[in-house]
This record gives C-alpha cells, sequence and structure tokens, in this order.
C-alpha cells in the first residue's frame, strides 16, 4: 500500500509533464553537471554487444517507466545491447509465474527486499558476486546497510549477494511550515533532545507541536508502525532492530516497549498533538497535515515520508510555504544518523553478457544521475553530483541519505503480513486508544507465536 503512495508522490514531482517519454536521450552528452566523465569511462571499456538484448520487469509505471527508459539509451548507445523495460502492477504475481517457469526477464525491479529472497531460496536468482557487494560498500552511503538488504541464502542456504538497491525513499522526516516558524522564533532542531524541547517549548507557548493521524481505511495503523520503526533505531542499534523484525528478540521485548511508549509520549499526549490523543487514532493521515497551513496553526510539525506533498494544500510551495528535516538521532544514544526507508532493488533473474553490463552501467554516477534530474528518484550512491537533482526537495532529501550511517527498510514491510500488515497496525490503534504498550506488545507477539 505504501509503495503506490512513493508511486503517486514520483507523478506529483512529474506534474509539470516529462519532454523525453519516448525512449530519446534527454540530455545531450557533455551539456549539464552530469557526470559525463563515468559515462565516458563505461564507453572507452565497454563491450560491443550489438545485436544482444537485455530485458527488465517491474512495477514502475508511468511516468518512471519512461524515466527509465530514457536512461537506458546512454547503455544502448555504450554498448549497441538493446534493454527493453516492462512494468506492471500484476509485477510480483508475475516474476513468480515466469521465473518459477523458466521464463524470466533478465533483469527484475523487486520493490521489497522479502520476494527477491524467496526466489533466491528456490535458487531463481543469480548471485551478483562479492566484487559487486564490496561495491556498494564503497560506493553507498550506509554501505554495509545495502549490502545487508541484499543478501539472501541461496538454495543451499548459503548466502549470497543479489540485490542492487536502484531508488530508494525516506521516512525519516518531519515537515513544517518555515514562516510559522520564523514567526514565532523556532529553529529546526538538529538532535532528538531539541526536537522534544522544542515539542515543549511549543506547549509552554500555548500551541500544539504535532499532528498525527493513523486513519487510512483497512490499512488504518501503518503511520504508527512508522513512527515505532524510526525510534527503535534512535534507541537501539541497528542489529537489535534487525533481530526484532525477524522475531530473534520478541515484540513485547523491553527495548520495544520502550519504542512505542517513546512514540506514546507525541502521540498520547493532550497537549502534544492537535484534536488531543483521542483524535490520532481516526484522524485519515492524508488529512492530518493541513493542521499545519491553517490560520491559526493546529500544529507546527507532521512527521511522515517523503510522499507527503501529495496531501499538502493545492499550490503548497515545497521550500517556501512547507519543507522538513530530518527526524534527528539522540547524542545521547551515540547511534549516528540512522535512515528509515524503502526502495527497489535489481537483480538478475536470467543472465547474459548484455545483463551483466547493464548491471555494470547501473554503477556509474550518470545512470543515477539521468533519473534524479527527471523524477522522485533518490540514490545513496556518494559519487553523484547532488546539483543535478530535479529540485531542491530531492536534493535535500538526497543529502540526508549522503549522510546516513544505517539505513533500515520499513520494519512492517518485513515482518510476516499477519504481522507487519496486521496485528502491528491494529495494536498501535489500540495504544493511542488507551492500551498500554506493554499489553499491545504481548498481543502483538502472540500472534507472532501462533503463526510460527
Amino acid at each position: 500500500m505504501r509503495n503506490s503512495l512513493y508511486l503517486c508522490a514520483a507523478a506529483v514531482a512529474l506534474s509539470t509533464g516529462l519532454a523525453h517519454a519516448d525512449g530519446h536521450q534527454p540530455f545531450a552528452v557533455g551539456e549539464g553537471d552530469f557526470s559525463w566523465d563515468s559515462y565516458g569511462t563505461y564507453v572507452a571499456g565497454a563491450p560491443d554487444l550489438s545485436g544482444q538484448t537485455v530485458t527488465i520487469f517491474g512495477p514502475w509505471l508511468s511516468p518512471e517507466a519512461e524515466v527509465f527508459t530514457s536512461m537506458l539509451t546512454y547503455f544502448e548507445d555504450a554498448t549497441g545491447a538493446d534493454a527493453t523495460y516492462t512494468g506492471s502492477d500484476s509485477f510480483e504475481q508475475q516474476i513468480v509465474i515466469d521465473a518459477e517457469a523458466g521464463s524470466p526477464p533478465n533483469i527484475a525491479v523487486f520493490p521489497q527486499p522479502g520476494l527477491a529472497a524467496s526466489l533466491a531460496a528456490q535458487g531463481l536468482l543469480e548471485p551478483l558476486g562479492a566484487e559487486s557487494a564490496g561495491w556498494v560498500d564503497d560506493n553507498y552511503a550506509a554501505g554495509s546497510s545495502w549490502v545487508d538488504l541484499g543478501t539472501y541464502a541461496d538454495a543451499s542456504g548459503d548466502d549470497q549477494f543479489y540485490g542492487f538497491f536502484f531508488n530508494v525513499n525516506v521516512k525519516s522526516l518531519v515537515w513544517y511550515v518555515p514562516e510559522k516558524f520564523e514567526d514565532a522564533g523556532y529553529d529546526v532542531p538538529e538532535t532528538m533532545e531539541e526536537l522534544i524541547a522544542l515539542s515543549e517549548q511549543i506547549i509552554a507557548d500555548g500551541e500544539t507541536p504535532w499532528c498525527i493521524g493513523l486513519g487510512s481505511g483497512a490499512a488504518t495503523g501503518w503511520v504508527a508502525t512508522d513512527w515505532v520503526e524510526d525510534i527503535m533505531l534512535r534507541t537501539q542499534t541497528p542489529e537489535t532492530y534487525d533481530m526484532w523484525v525477524s522475531n530473534e528478540i520478541p515484540f513485547n521485548d523491553p527495548k520495544v516497549v520502550e519504542a512505542i511508549e517513546t512514540f506514546g509520549m507525541f502521540a498520547k499526549n493532550d497537549d502534544m498533538v492537535s484534536g488531543g490523543s483521542g483524535a490520532v487514532g481516526t484522524t485519515d493521515f492524508r488529512d492530518s497535515p493541513a493542521g499545519m497551513f491553517s490560520s491559526p496553526a493546529q500544529c507546527y510539525m507532521h512527521r511522515q515520508a517523503s510522499f507527503a506533498p501529495a496531501f499538502f494544500p493545492e499550490g503548497t510551495e515545497l521550500g517556501t510555504d512547507a519543507d522538513f528535516f530530518y527526524f534527528p538521532s539522540f547524542v545521547g544514544k551515540d547511534l549516528g544518523n540512522p535512515v528509515l526507508g524503502g526502495g527497489t532493488l535489481l537483480a538478475v533473474t536470467d543472465a547474459n553478457d548484455a545483463t551483466m553490463a547493464l548491471m555494470d552501467f547501473l554503477k556509474t554516477p550518470i545512470a543515477h544521475e539521468i533519473m534524479m534530474a527527471q523524477t522522485g528518484f533518490l540514490t545513496p550512491h556518494t559519487g553523484v553530483n547532488l546539483a543535478t537533482y530535479m529540485d531542491d526537495t530531492l536534493r535535500g532529501q538526497g543529502e540526508i541519505l549522503q549522510n546516513a550511517t544505517t539505513f533500515r527498510f520499513d520494519a512492517s514491510d518485513l515482518m510476516p503480513g499477519a504481522i507487519g500488515a496486521g496485528t502491528f497496525w491494529t495494536g498501535m490503534v489500540d495504544y493511542v486508544g488507551g492500551a498500554s504498550a506493554q499489553d499491545v506488545a504481548d498481543a502483538i507477539q502472540s500472534s507472532w507465536d501462533a503463526i510460527k
């Protein structure tokens, strides 16, 4: 469900129109701020693949499909190969059918690691090898995080590197209205301690710091899971987060209960949240940002992912009418700058020379920059020129990725569906409705035990 929100945000980002949706090169070689030297180096060493083809299948539809296709033209010119992308909103079902039938594409674009890991365990993915894993570790911010997220057990149970992440998203964001901050004399906080102090100052000033809404139809509650996940990364080590995701530590472990209660410091305090804590569970997440823009303001801050502007008032100019800052970490915890998010990963399902040449091309800064300049594409590649991002909003989010010391995927998306998209969601609604963090955590763990 949340992946579709990121696709929606990408469409909003391209609302001004895409001038090169026909597969032609959108930028002339040598022009602009792009890393053309990386392209020149690739071309100089590129094999002659004339007559060879590489097929890519994934979930990207318009406009991302057209942007990806335009990027592929640079690879085609460099090698002579024919690269074709096909998108489908039924990707997750179709890729399994095709792979098990022995007729997969050369490359599959997975919106989550879980499905890729499942196919790897069946021997249906081709390992990318230790050299590619080393490249990611050296060239992606928080590189070991991306290696871990792309490493799965093969059919023999041995860990192999399969998944190359290409296009990620950021959830660790707090949105605000700069003018209202300035009028009230508030500074953007740089630590979690400062964020809590700012929240308390806003209350002392007779105002309300936060707007939070968990409503989302049948998916009500997922907003709170993002809060808890972000807090887990700011109060516990990445290794503890991973053990929580896999249930190696139980959901009712004191560390998890602490994270839920920290979320409650924001969401279960009538003075802290617009409408009081009783409104948190029933306010639709799409409506909850509106309080920042009202006069007088009903709230000053809204923690939400990069798709949040899709639900801001029409005509909102990002960077002026609304802006964001990194959901900060606790200085006292000394856990660096963790970032919560998601993303798409590319894995090889049927290798040939053109396929592996394209995977190498996707390591070049230029492959990322062509995407960055046209759509809501974010990358942890440290070799890219941030100036090529389409706008300042994306550039700011790209900088957050560059500064990340740890990146972790949305925990609820990695947990079994009955938990991550079930009792975790409903448990958070129960929690803001009055249940204790311990009781909620106990109930979620009981539901996990029931499916083991």
